[in-house]
């Protein structure tokens, strides 16, 4: 098993594993619920099981790792409708069989006609500043920012892919077309969103059917959303960014009294950005840089945990826990006042991925004592609901892209004529005038997105990613250290659980356990025990000889479908004897 190259790097004294079972020398102890998938020739990771098996479909018929990765996400448009969509953003980063890293940043910006004080805040404090009169900015048309997941999906097939795009928009047609059954968790969100989805026809027509969500179980097709990805498929991109599909949007936002244009979408630009690069541990950490704040600070955190023991302290104490609440305090300080978008704001990355200044700010912990923290940088929120996919080939390619509409239902109404969900990404500008989130046409939104790939001597060791909105990258960062200090395997380090804090109440899922929690109170936390922090994470292993190691968690429906066995070997033929099955 691969996993065994980690479960090394820790002392077997102090770990005592049942099967399934994993138990810290501290005494926390989980179970992993889902079971790990191997493969040789490719590894699909998504949150959904229709979605990997649509990217599985696409590596058996000789596809590569981005074929396989953008038909899931297309798959995933169909069967996370909460989650992710044609009129969403993200970022995918890309790494090639020659080495090379490339990240294709598709997140969203502002309409042309967005302005610093377009919404009135409830509050002048952070994070309450969030929050506007009327929610404005999270529910309904001016909520709508201008999408660019279609143009990243389709660049990435063009540059890299092998298959036709016919070919890997098909499973998601099919989808759209015939159906598939709701599973509990979608369930539970469209019971969740019911109340903003019921004001609006078309997608309570479809979501709320008689007034009442749909169960577990019951078959959900959307029609017009085939056909809108049969238009897809055949005009490519141009077919919302300057096309017939973009110009329904724009007439549908507008009717309701949105921002977004035709103009905004056909002028719409994807930007190919270098990865940002750091250590921990004499493994290098490669992720997405800013507007994402997930690389820059998930290096940043580890740089400061480098210098304490965590592997000696154990997984789940309250002394190891402490020092990534601190860290994780630190790192939204410092994302909080400086980091945005490059174009608009001047983004200290070469100060926050230092080692020296993360000695710096290492220095000014406690071990004994939780504390506030201010920017540690020169001062220049977002939505759970994403999802994320890993995907790899045999011939080195890996796609860890993270995606989304950004709130549960992105700004929760229906285009009737496309069948799609425009995204509410407005929600995560800072409406107050003056600061680095603030509103500014063209700006990018700033996320916490952090699919990241992991490599020993050059060679990756693990790729994951993981939706959450602010807590995704500090749950990413979690999974790493989960395998590098604690030798846990992959299934393990993807499931253990996590905690989360940017200064407030330390959020704790109950895996933990009470002896970790008072611990945390005695040191000056307030801890929260939550049923889960962040969402499901999507994460590949590499082994030797080329086998790879998928593993999803259960904080969502994910699934890893591995690719094995491969064609036969050449000269084989059946003789006509042997046809008649003697």
């Amino acid at each position: 098993m691969i996993a065994s190259e980690w479960r090394s790097r820790a002392s077997n004294e102090w770990r005592s594993r049942a099967p399934n079972e994993w138990r810290s020398r501290a005494g926390t102890a989980f179970a992993s619920e889902k079971q790990p998938a191997l493969g040789s020739r490719g590894m699909v990771v998504t949150n959904h099981p229709l979605a990997s098996a649509a990217g599985a479909e696409m590596l058996a018929a000789g596809g590569n790792a981005v074929d396989a990765g953008i038909a899931a996400l297309f798959a995933l448009t169909v069967v996370e409708p909460m989650m992710v969509g044609l009129l969403g953003g993200g970022m995918t980063h890309l790494r090639l069989p020659d080495g090379r890293h490339e990240v294709l940043d598709g997140l969203s910006t502002v309409p042309a006609a967005g302005r610093p004080d377009m919404f009135t805040p409830v509050s002048q404090d952070w994070p309450a500043a969030l929050e506007t009169v009327g929610r404005e900015n999270a529910v309904g048309p001016r909520a709508v920012a201008v999408p660019g997941n279609l143009l990243a999906w389709c660049a990435a097939l063009e540059r890299h892919g092998r298959l036709p795009r016919a070919d890997v928009v098909a499973p998601a047609i099919r989808l759209a077309r015939r159906g598939f059954a709701v599973t509990p968790y979608l369930a539970e969100c469209i019971a969740e969103a019911a109340p903003d989805l019921a004001r609006d026809p078309a997608i309570a027509a479809l979501l709320l059917p008689g007034g009442t969500p749909l169960p577990a179980g019951a078959r959900l097709v959307i029609g017009a959303q085939a056909e809108t990805l049969e238009t897809i498929a055949r005009e490519g991109p141009g077919a919302l960014h300057g096309g017939a599909l973009g110009a329904l949007v724009a007439e549908e936002v507008a009717r309701r009294g949105g921002l977004l244009t035709a103009a905004d979408l056909r002028d719409m630009r994807l930007v190919a950005r270098a990865p940002v690069r750091g250590t921990y541990r004499g493994i290098e950490v490669v992720g997405p840089p800013p507007p994402s704040s997930g690389g820059v600070h998930v290096i940043q955190m580890l740089n400061i945990l480098e210098g304490f023991d965590l592997q000696h302290l154990g997984f789940g104490t309250a002394e190891s826990c402490h020092l990534i609440a601190e860290a994780l305090k630190i790192a939204f300080a410092d994302r909080a006042a400086a980091t945005a978008d490059p174009d608009f704001v001047p983004v200290p990355v070469e100060t926050l991925l230092s080692k020296s200044y993360a000695a710096e700010r290492r220095a000014a912990i406690d071990p004994g004592r939780a504390q506030a923290w201010s920017a540690g940088v020169p001062a220049a929120g977002e939505s759970p609901n994403t999802t994320h996919l890993t995907v790899a080939d045999a011939e080195g390619r890996i796609l860890c892209a993270t995606h989304t509409i950004n709130s549960l239902f992105g700004a929760r109404f229906l285009i009737p004529a496309l069948g799609l969900i425009p995204n509410n990404y407005m929600a995560l500008f800072d409406p107050r005038p003056g600061h680095a989130l603030s509103i500014a046409p063209g700006k990018r939104i700033t996320t916490s997105q952090a699919p990241l790939i992991a490599l020993r001597d050059g060679v990756p060791m693990v790729a994951l990613g993981l939706p959450g909105g602010l807590r995704i990258f500090g749950s990413a960062m979690q999974a790493l250290i989960n395998l590098i200090d604690h030798g846990m395997s992959l299934q393990e380090a993807v499931e253990a659980p996590r905690l989360w804090t940017q200064g407030q109440a330390l959020e704790m899922e109950a895996g933990f356990g009470s002896a970790a929690e008072a611990g945390l109170r005695a040191l000056g936390h307030a801890p929260l025990m939550l049923p889960h922090v962040a969402g499901g994470m999507c994460a590949i292993g590499f082994g030797p000889e080329g086998m790879l190691e998928g593993a999803a968690c259960w904080r969502a429906d994910g699934t890893a479908i591995g690719l094995g066995g491969g064609l036969a070997r050449a000269g084989v033929r059946f003789w006509p004897d042997q046809s008649r099955g003697r």
